[in-house]
């Protein structure tokens, strides 16, 4: 038999304690030492619950306006707000400057004498720019279909304006843009230029030679009035301009100058489809579609001598240029510029063509292998096979358009030094590289059209300055120079470039003519 009993000094000690004493006892918030004590295992719990009120009576300290406690003061409050303030307009900052990131447009920065450009993720490529770089910029020169002509009524214009072209191909290009900037700024209609006689080639070609004339006076129908001659009772003739600056042009001359250039200038048909005949067989030269290379190698005798630079030659050779040099230049040659402290400054500062040979070194040096297939646009080299040897035995795969097409394809070409030329550019604007060695019109004409045609196909133009140095120093060894190299010619492959109130419109065409993709 079971016996319960009960204590009543326990019954009475449970039944008076108060209900504040039962809550206490039963709150999770209350900590008791002698349930410390008894229950070890509670202790790690309760230990977080001190660091938890702990953290959050830190954060209202920060946030008075979060606690109900009335002991904080007004002023408190007001420090909380500006802060959350504070952080809100920091946030906003933070993330419409990376908005901004995310959404500008690739464009490379001169820092002095330094191109920086943006980083990508792409692994390089010896072929081809960034996609990034060519998604960015779009051309915005060309004419826009069923826009309205501001051109004034015929019997209203200012006068007529005609022009002789001067110079070679590439120059004559560029004084045909400027002549219908100038008919546009002065309300006149533009006789059709006629080009002049280069005294070089001593070629006299018409512009129906090269040109379609009737594209071009349609394209330009509502830019400027075009005549194809002087009109019979116009007799009063006056020369205007000797020489004309284009400095501070409006940006609408200067789309004009480019819609000229890309759009309304289009060589004759049998020259566009030589030349891609020549492009189609460049590519397809080993049986099977290859890129392939352009290299505009500025080393004939007349470059050489222009240049007043000196290059390795024998002492024969050295004393015919000399004579060649003070027959053609003979005030240059007077006043010393022949003598060779003067030519190797020249040479440092990256006034000097490159020779054949240095062209070799550095495309090795740039990653590009012994098969590139090379196109060679370039007139009789200085010095022949031997200066050419260096070249050819580093890339046996050069070959210019005599060798692509036979003597009877070119015959009717041969007629005007100035349609050679235009082949040169054609096949040069469309390959896949583009390496010029020396600066003039046609190099920078063609490096421009690639950069308003989307900025895919690298543009290299060797730092001759850097290079210089580089070849001059008998202690660097072929790592170092293969780094050298690469670094330095990150940049110089024809990247959207930010231009300035003066740079070269023809070289780099971007602000005026080119808008945001």
């Amino acid at each position: 038999m079971v016996e319960l009993r009960h204590s009543g000094s326990s019954l009475g000690s449970r039944a008076s304690s108060s209900p504040m004493k039962r809550d206490e006892d039963a709150s999770p918030l209350i900590f008791n030492d002698h349930v410390l004590r008894d229950d070890d295992d509670d202790h790690p719990r309760h230990s977080f619950r001190d660091r938890y009120r702990s953290f959050w009576s830190q954060i209202y300290s920060f946030f008075p306006f979060l606690n109900d406690d009335p002991r904080f003061s007004q002023h408190g409050s007001r420090i909380s707000l500006l802060l959350l303030l504070f952080i809100a307009v920091a946030g906003l900052i933070s993330f419409s400057s990376i908005l901004q990131r995310l959404n500008s447009p690739y464009l490379c920065k001169k820092d002095g004498i330094v191109l920086h450009c943006p980083r990508v993720k792409e692994n390089p490529s010896l072929w081809e720019n960034p996609f990034s770089a060519t998604t960015s910029w779009k051309p915005c020169a060309e004419r826009h279909d069923g826009g309205m002509s501001d051109l004034p009524p015929e019997n209203e214009t200012s006068g007529y304006i005609f022009i002789h072209a001067e110079g070679g191909l590439n120059q004559q290009r560029i004084a045909i843009c400027n002549a219908v900037a100038v008919a546009k700024i002065m309300n006149a209609t533009l006789i059709l230029p006629v080009l002049k006689q280069d005294q070089i080639w001593k070629d006299q070609t018409k512009f129906e030679d090269i040109f379609d004339v009737d594209h071009f006076i349609d394209y330009l129908k509502d830019d400027v009035r075009i005549v194809r001659d002087i009109p019979g009772w116009f007799t009063d003739k006056s020369e205007l301009f000797t020489s004309i600056r284009y400095d501070n042009v409006p940006p609408e001359i200067n789309r004009l100058r480019c819609r000229v250039n890309y759009h309304a200038l289009k060589f004759l048909p049998q020259i566009e489809q030589m030349a891609n005949l020549l492009v189609s067989r460049m590519r397809n030269r080993t049986g099977s579609p290859n890129p392939y290379m352009a290299l505009h190698l500025r080393f004939e005798k007349g470059m050489v001598g222009l240049s007043f630079c000196d290059f390795v030659g024998t002492r024969e050779e050295k004393a015919k240029m000399a004579e060649y040099r003070q027959k053609e230049w003979p005030r240059r040659y007077k006043n010393g510029s022949h003598l060779w402290q003067l030519a190797l400054q020249k040479r440092k500062e990256g006034r000097c063509p490159l020779e054949p040979g240095e062209v070799a070194v550095i495309l090795r040096a740039m990653g590009y292998p012994k098969e590139t297939q090379i196109y060679v646009a370039s007139g009789q080299v200085y010095g022949g096979q031997n200066r050419m040897a260096p070249l050819r035995n580093m890339f046996p795969n050069l070959v210019t358009k005599e060798e692509l097409a036979s003597k009877e394809e070119l015959a009717g070409f041969r007629k005007h030094v100035t349609s050679l030329a235009a082949l040169d550019f054609l096949v040069c604007l469309k390959s896949d590289v583009f390496v010029m060695t020396h600066g003039g019109n046609f190099a920078k004409l063609i490096i421009g059209a690639r950069r308003y045609m989307g900025h895919r196909q690298k543009s290299i133009k060797p730092d001759k300055g850097l290079m210089s140095k580089s070849f001059g120093d008998p202690y660097m060894g072929w790592a170092t120079f293969v780094e050298d190299v690469v670094v330095t010619h990150q940049t110089r492959t024809g990247l959207p470039e930010e231009t300035f109130p003066n740079y070269d419109l023809w070289e780099n065409p971007l602000t005026p003519c080119m808008c945001k993709a």
